[in-house]
């Protein structure tokens, strides 16, 4: 069997804005310090595979742009200008 699978983790992992925003739940139930040694490590290792998963979002979110700017012919960024002033 040849098939590859995806792991429970990687398969339940949402887009960047929910991740965040889970993050930010699982931040501010820590925090208030009622749960167990137990929950508490649960929480923290999700927050860990989301941190993990946004920086690789973001990663891929910048190769991405840096293609896009070299396929233009442009090496350097170039300032947003807003000529409807």
């Amino acid at each position: 069997m040849n098939r590859k699978t995806k792991s429970p983790d990687k398969a339940q992992l949402p887009d960047l804005e929910t991740s965040m925003s889970e993050i930010n739940t699982l931040i501010n139930q820590m925090e208030q310090g009622e749960l167990s040694l137990e929950h508490s490590l649960e929480r923290f290792e999700r927050g860990i595979h989301l941190i993990k998963h946004c920086q690789k979002i973001l990663h891929d979110a910048e190769q991405k742009v840096q293609i896009l700017i070299q396929n233009n012919g442009q090496n350097d960024l170039q300032p947003y200008e807003n000529n409807e002033e």
